[in-house]
């Protein structure tokens, strides 16, 4: 089992939309789902009851109880878990970050976030833990001098998953119809990119679960 936590210490960056639609797009593609929401505002587990899928559950735990409730999924048929944590520091986003195979980033094309983002991947950091940043809530006109030197300004900080994610009317109509993109709008562009999404993910868990092998072995 692989688990993914998303953090940032930077409210609005889309956390909880993320988690939602990166699980659909990877139950779609045949991995098992289970998704914890850590955050108060609870929007991930109002999202889940909305869905009401008995096949993506989504609850909501506190950061005493995550060790253990990983542990007993691991050895169950989920083969991944998604982890949505609150946009502050807390026990909560550092049992997380502690929990965590990748550690998401997200961060809006603006200053502020990625000053934000920085704190956050130095907290991450301290913990040891693999991250990679996601440039989210992007203009549809992803080209633009701006997305250009947020994108140069976060890979000179670390990894940059592609692709980049726009800011799609598609992403709030599934958030409250409690669907993933990728079935709001099989055909749509916001459809397209989170399954690239995924896609560039799974690549990514794949290789560091390649590297902790190679380093047990030489252990």
């Amino acid at each position: 089992m692989r688990t993914i936590a998303l953090v940032t210490q930077k409210g609005g960056s889309g956390k909880s939309t993320l988690a939602a639609c990166i699980a659909v797009a990877a139950q779609e593609a045949g991995e098992r789902v289970f998704l914890f929401d850590m955050d108060a505002q609870k929007s991930l587990l109002k999202w889940g009851a909305r869905r009401n899928d008995k096949e993506l559950p989504v609850e909501a735990i506190s950061a005493p109880k995550l060790p253990a409730a990983l542990a007993a999924l691991a050895k169950g048929h989920i083969t991944l878990t998604i982890i949505d944590t609150p946009a502050t520091e807390s026990a909560a986003s550092e049992a997380a970050i502690k929990a965590a195979d990748l550690c998401i980033i997200p961060v809006r094309p603006t200053i502020f976030d990625i000053w934000s983002s920085e704190v956050t991947r130095g907290k991450i950091k301290t913990l040891m833990k693999d991250y990679v940043f996601l440039l989210n809530q992007c203009p549809s006109s992803r080209e633009t001098q701006r997305i250009l030197d947020g994108a140069a300004a976060i890979e000179a900080m670390g990894g940059l998953l592609r692709p980049l994610i726009a800011s799609r009317v598609d992403y709030q109509e599934a958030a409250r119809e409690g669907m993933g993109v990728t079935e709001i709008s099989e055909d749509g562009k916001a459809a397209e990119e989170m399954r690239q999404l995924w896609v560039s993910l799974k690549k990514r868990l794949a290789r560091l679960k390649n590297a902790d092998k190679q380093a047990k072995k030489a252990a």
